[in-house]
């Protein structure tokens, strides 16, 4: 068996199902990737966000939590942002408590968690930023600067 990853109407429908995102690996570092997925998502009404990470204790004024087991609610999505040998173990936790996503951050694969989530029944998306799918489905790239507004097949002037 072999992973076969969400197509991007299978991802917007998970972004559009989901209510409930933690976010595994979440820093209090604002040059991180992590915290600024974390501030984006945290601007959604429509989205409840939980930070997981054992080393700290606040982010962006909400708690920190340091397990997946900690939080007060099941997640729709465990975001993971930790090196793809750690995500096999995420995986085992994120299914213990009762995720139906499990989502690998940008640069992130780990194939036997694609296989894993088959077998479970969970959907596995990776090597995708939750952020940029978020946006692109939504209209909201140009929030970062990807997307100029612009559309042209010539060259700006500088």
């Amino acid at each position: 068996m072999s992973w076969v990853e969400p197509n991007a109407r299978e991802r917007l429908r998970i972004l559009q199902d989901s209510k409930v995102i933690a976010i595994v690996g979440a820093s209090n570092n604002r040059a991180r990737a992590s915290y600024f997925v974390a501030s984006y998502l945290k601007g959604f009404e429509n989205y409840r966000v939980y930070f997981v990470n054992p080393m700290i204790d606040e982010l962006l004024g909400d708690p920190v939590y340091k397990s997946l087991a900690d939080l007060p609610e099941k997640p729709d999505i465990v975001d993971v942002f930790r090196k793809p040998s750690d995500t096999p173990a995420v995986f085992a936790e994120a299914a213990a408590a009762g995720a139906k996503t499990v989502w690998l951050q940008l640069g992130i694969f780990n194939e036997e968690v694609g296989e894993l989530g088959q077998k479970a029944g969970i959907n596995v998306v990776m090597n995708r930023c939750i952020k940029i799918e978020h946006a692109r489905f939504h209209g909201g790239l140009h929030l970062a600067g990807f997307n100029t507004g612009v559309i042209s097949s010539k060259r700006q002037a500088i």
